[in-house]
């Protein structure tokens, strides 16, 4: 439990640290906004066009009688609507972090400046970073849909489907969400996707503490762009101390399965 704890404080030292450095949380605002403001003219646009598009999908229904058309067509119509909206929410993460790859990473740099010793730098030129995080974001997305299948299935069960599964998705998400924002710390350190799952298996129970909270507060979208750049802050101080093992509370994850931090390797495609 007291790594549940430990995970949230590196949450609020990380909203703190940018409430603490006024220009960087300004700078680390901008994907955000850009993210949505992209994704909110995108519900619009679904939000005028998803009728035009069930009506195209179902011309079964055009000779059927009122109100059974209006029915049918008026149900798909919220239907598509709210998956898109369901997609934004789950996408609006990974794609933030993408177009933000450039901010992030100076933000990233700042911190470990700040908190002294060295500042990793990947090296790579600018496209092979966002290719490399554009296809670690897929696949972390196919593991997180897979977990929402298999969870999906599991709400059918009766009174647990409605109370542990719920549960476990967040906790799913959290997870998946504290290895998206710390990567952007890792992989400077020449982590790749492998070596950075293995290194959180590690501690779950912390990366659960700082994941989980962030998921509950991202369900809104708005406020995700206020709390991203304070989230990558304390993902970075996060992975700073997961890279050594003494500094986070409570004993450290062993040698065979371990949290340390595997040497860095070269960057693979």
């Amino acid at each position: 439990m007291s790594d549940l704890g430990a995970g949230f404080g590196y949450l609020m030292k990380g909203q703190r640290w940018v409430a603490q450095h006024g220009r960087w949380f300004g700078f680390g605002l901008l994907p955000g906004l850009v993210t949505l403001v992209v994704y909110a003219g995108a519900l619009i646009g679904l939000g005028y066009g998803a009728d035009d598009f069930v009506g195209w999908a179902t011309p079964f229904a055009d000779d059927w009688s009122s109100p059974w058309q209006g029915i049918l067509r008026t149900g798909l119509t919220a239907l598509v609507f709210v998956f898109g909206l369901f997609l934004a929410v789950i996408t609006f993460t990974a794609v933030t972090l993408l177009v933000g790859q450039p901010f992030y990473e100076s933000l990233s740099e700042e911190v470990d400046r700040s908190e002294g010793g060295d500042v990793p730098e990947s090296g790579l030129p600018l496209w092979r970073e966002l290719w490399i995080s554009a296809r670690d974001s897929v696949r972390i997305l196919l593991r997180v849909a897979l977990y929402g299948i298999i969870l999906f299935a599991c709400g059918f069960i009766p009174v647990i489907g409605q109370t542990v599964v719920p549960a476990i998705g967040f906790c799913v998400s959290g997870y998946f969400l504290a290895e998206e924002l710390t990567a952007v710390a890792l992989q400077r350190r020449g982590m790749i996707l492998k070596d950075r799952l293995v290194l959180l298996r590690g501690r779950r129970m912390l990366v659960l503490g700082f994941g989980v909270p962030l998921t509950l507060a991202f369900l809104v979208p708005v406020v995700a762009v206020f709390l991203m750049p304070g989230a990558v802050a304390g993902a970075t101080l996060l992975a700073r101390d997961l890279v050594d093992p003494d500094a986070v509370p409570g004993p450290g994850p062993g040698t065979a399965d371990s949290g340390d931090a595997p040497a860095p390797r070269a960057w693979s495609a």
